[in-house]
């Protein structure tokens, strides 16, 4: 689970050094592919903890005429539109070396990011 209280990803674009994303694979476009990945998985992870906490509000009625306006409900899903994007988050885990990711080599196919 993301601790999204503790992140310290923009929430807004900004420009980075490409030379400090590049860095750890000397590679910019292999960073981006695991970047990438990392960021799947982190949208991922989102909408699953976004699913399991309106949940809770779902009912066993399906009345169309009428619309609940749950102050919880609202405010549960305004704090993940407010959230930086997982991409974002993920540079950030990239730029703090917080992702893992192994080479992977043309003589063992079973290895994979």
């Amino acid at each position: 689970m993301i601790d999204l209280k503790k992140t310290k990803a923009p929430l807004t674009t900004e420009t980075f050094d490409r030379k400090k994303i590049k860095a750890p694979t000397h590679n910019i476009y292999k960073a981006i592919v695991i970047m990438g990945k990392r960021a799947e998985q982190i949208n991922l992870e989102l909408k699953k903890e976004l699913l399991d906490k309106l949940a809770s509000f779902e009912t066993d009625q399906e009345v169309l005429a009428e619309v609940f306006e749950n102050k919880e409900q609202i405010d549960i899903s305004k704090f993940y539109e407010r959230l930086p994007k997982p991409t974002a988050i993920a540079l950030q885990e990239w730029l703090e070396e917080k992702i893992f990711w192994k080479e992977v080599s043309d003589q063992d196919p079973k290895k994979t990011f």
